[in-house]
């Protein structure tokens, strides 16, 4: 997918919201969502966000990849909770040392929550994503990061891809995505930070 946005603007972005951005060494990753601003309180069920990674090759050269995905529930789990407080809609913010490599659903490997997070809930079923602050909850949810189907062209609908949890479009991106985090495992250990930033907040 390209990109909207350059490596350095979404470094200057980050800063500016007191969130770190880690410069040090071969494959430091940066993972940051983006969600679109222009269309974040519409439940629009089409994957409409990026996820962007961030980093310095094994030669020290800076790397950035954007690639379409969803920040988003879908329209499935926004009508049919599993939660009574409402479908979780992850909070933007930075979540430190908060996933690792892991089994998403016992499937395949995925970047999987493992310490607290905050998410709003929404329960009314409208065509709304309510982001209330006084209906923010925090704990582990399975908000993990993974991918949607394996139609070559990418999933076009979230559907049932996601009651929460960011999701990549196309398969292929998603390999990509987690051959770099494997990489990066093996100089850093299994331990990520992701973090979520609206996309009206890009300088």
């Amino acid at each position: 997918m390209e990109s909207y946005w350059t490596r350095n603007q979404i470094k200057t972005t980050i800063k500016d919201l007191g969130y770190r951005y880690f410069e040090k060494g071969s494959y430091n990753v940066n993972i940051i969502g983006i969600r679109n601003g222009q269309t974040q309180d519409k439940i629009t069920n089409a994957f409409d966000d990026q996820i962007t990674i961030s980093y310095k090759d094994a030669a020290g050269n800076w790397k950035f990849h954007c690639w379409k995905a969803t920040t988003d529930p879908g329209k499935y789990w926004s009508k049919n909770l599993l939660n009574a407080n409402g479908v979780a809609i992850l909070k933007e913010g930075q979540y430190q040392s908060s996933f690792a490599i892991g089994l998403h659903q016992g499937k395949y490997e995925a970047l999987c929550q493992r310490a607290p997070v905050k998410v709003y809930r929404d329960a009314n079923k409208d065509s709304y994503f309510d982001h209330h602050p006084d209906n923010i909850h925090e704990g582990i949810y399975g908000i993990n990061i993974h991918k949607a189907g394996s139609w070559k062209g990418g999933s076009v609908q979230i559907d049932k891809w996601s009651a929460g949890c960011q999701v990549f479009s196309i398969q292929d991106n998603f390999y990509d995505f987690m051959n770099i985090l494997n990489k990066a495992r093996d100089r850093w250990g299994n331990s990520f930070t992701y973090t979520l930033i609206n996309s009206q907040d890009i300088c």
